[in-house]
């Protein structure tokens, strides 16, 4: 490069001193001195400045291909973007339908728990009715047995009583007394009778109490669990324990 500045120098030297055409510009330059000094400059070049001048002549040849090969990295990208946003679509439909069917599945299990509970439920309420029925008629008839019992025991006292005309004032205060007492006893009954059937039905509405806050506890957490597709469970939900709370309401 040193060379190259220097001829350039020299040319500059010579183009200075040369000799003038009259009435022109121009000027007269010794063509050998000259044309040596540009073939020094010519091998004094390096060889990069060679290689630039054939990347500046492949400019657009080289834009050209640099430009081809970016739009199809770009489309290359754009497809595989597509393509990887469609495999996340249809694996996140699979996963919500997965999630769908089991919410459903464990929705149709809770009402089929619910309604064997329920008809449990019946079948006991039934039972502790029938029983309850029973004893109370028991006891009843007892309270009339002996009711009657005393009656007839009152009014044979009475008869004898009446009898004894010293005593008879003391026989209709005998014989009301066992009159009342078959009564208290009678009435007695009837409230022991009601207190027990009263306390099995209290102990079989605590049990349906107890029954119906499980259920709703469990469709409570299918409900909490099922976020993305709390519409349609619910839905669902809904349609399917109409016949729960229908029985809840009777």
């Amino acid at each position: 490069m040193y060379r190259v500045f220097e001829a350039l120098d020299e040319l500059v030297t010579i183009v200075e001193e040369a000799r003038g055409v009259p009435m022109t510009s121009s000027c007269v330059v010794p063509r050998g001195d000259t044309l040596e000094l540009l073939d020094d400059i010519r091998e004094a070049l390096p060889a990069e400045v060679d290689d630039a001048q054939d990347v500046l002549d492949k400019r657009d040849e080289i834009v050209q291909t640099a430009r081809t090969e970016a739009e199809t990295t770009v489309s290359t990208a754009n497809e595989q973007a597509e393509r990887t946003v469609s495999e996340a679509g249809s694996e996140a439909e699979r996963l919500v339908a997965e999630a769908k069917a089991r919410a459903e599945q464990l929705v149709a299990d809770a009402q089929a728990e619910a309604e064997r509970t329920v008809s449990a439920g019946q079948a006991e309420y039934h039972d502790l009715t029938e029983r309850a029925r029973a004893e109370s008629e028991r006891m009843i008839q007892a309270g009339r047995d002996a009711y009657d019992r005393s009656v007839e025991d009152g009014r044979a006292e009475q008869a004898r009583l009446v009898s004894q005309t010293e005593v008879v004032q003391a026989a209709h205060g005998e014989a009301g007394r066992i009159v009342d007492e078959a009564h208290a006893e009678a009435d007695k009954q009837r409230t022991d009778c009601d207190a027990y059937v009263d306390g099995k039905l209290a102990e079989f509405s605590e049990l349906l109490s107890s029954t119906l806050r499980t259920v709703d506890s469990g469709r409570n957490h299918l409900r909490g669990t099922s976020g993305g597709y709390n519409g349609a469970g619910t839905a669902t939900g809904s349609t399917g324990g109409r016949g729960f709370y229908d029985f809840q309401a009777h």
